[in-house]
């Protein structure tokens, strides 16, 4: 039986986020305290695969997995999963919301909250949770008097919704990553994703030196972040998010190209892009022949020069 990590407790939103990957069928879910611990897990073979948020459409990336991506030994997302996020406030059976001196959630939770908060509990002290689940069972356990959590934290847990969809922006969606030990990639749908990391130069020119390898080969960057690399001052990692798969010609020679140019390239992955917990339609090709037909064209051309037939 596969063990596949998350973020935990029970009830958090990674957790709904992993039961909607078809991986989880039949697996055993194990909850770890903390992304990092979720990445650990999975580089020291205790479980075959962890779920993490990576990217929320409201506070963007999420910067302790984009770090521990980055360390060593390598690891590389093999799926995505989208999960739309809704924020009740939560007590304890009898609690009036004068009662509130406290309440807590995951930083993310705070964040995606903090104008209702200011505006509905002006004198509550707000405090930080590993998670939003570990919140509501905080308030379980008498440690905080209100938590920030999924309506599936309260239910868990025994508590009472005072308010419900309690988020300053709603419509908010967070991305999911499974994340394994290195192997061969998902197979090509037609409509995946490729995640790397990249470290350049400090000088003029060479970010738009790693993006131009990117565009001239038609590849659709679709989210760029930097992160500065731990113990080393104005340096940083550049994390890529681009629309293709690492089989596909332009990909492929894409990355070689990044792989010439740059200090270090770190493949984290090609798999299906989400479309709420699925594969999103095939998308078109663009141009004439489509790009990766063009560049398939061209790879062709270039073995029959090496071959000696010209045309």
């Amino acid at each position: 039986m596969p063990r596949l990590a998350f973020l935990g407790p029970r009830a958090t939103f990674t957790e709904q986020a992993l039961r909607s990957l078809p991986e989880a069928e039949g697996a055993e879910l194990v909850p770890c305290a903390g992304s990092p611990a979720v990445l650990a897990a999975v580089r020291d073979g205790s479980v075959d695969a962890g779920c993490v948020p990576i990217e929320n459409t409201v506070e963007g990336a999420v910067p302790a997995v984009l770090d521990g991506l980055v360390e060593d030994p390598p690891l590389v997302i093999v799926a995505e999963a989208l999960v739309a996020v809704r924020f009740d406030l939560m007590v304890r059976p009898g609690t009036r919301v004068s009662d509130i001196r406290t309440v807590a959630s995951h930083t993310h939770g705070i964040a995606q909250t903090r104008g209702w908060i200011a505006a509905n509990l002006p004198d509550a002290e707000v405090l930080l949770s590993t998670s939003t689940s570990e919140a509501a069972a905080q308030v379980a356990r008498r440690e905080f008097d209100a938590a920030v959590a999924s309506p599936l934290a309260a239910e868990l847990h025994g508590l009472d919704v005072l308010s419900s969809d309690v988020a300053d922006n709603t419509g908010a969606v967070t991305r999911f990553a499974l994340v394994s030990r290195p192997g061969p990639p998902p197979k090509p749908t037609g409509n995946d994703r490729t995640t790397i990391a990249a470290t350049t130069e400090n000088r003029p020119g060479t970010l738009l030196g790693l993006l131009t390898e990117l565009a001239v080969r038609g590849i659709d960057l679709t989210r760029i972040e930097s992160r500065p690399i731990k113990g080393r001052h104005a340096e940083y990692w550049f994390h890529l998010d681009c629309l293709g798969h690492v089989d596909e010609p332009a990909m492929g020679e894409a990355l070689a190209a990044l792989h010439r140019r740059c200090d270090r390239v770190r493949f984290l992955g090609s798999y299906p892009r989400a479309g709420n917990g699925r594969p999103a339609a095939r998308s078109a090709p663009s141009g004439p022949l489509g790009v990766s037909d063009g560049f398939a064209a061209a790879q062709e051309w270039l073995e029959g020069l090496r071959a000696g037939v010209t045309s």
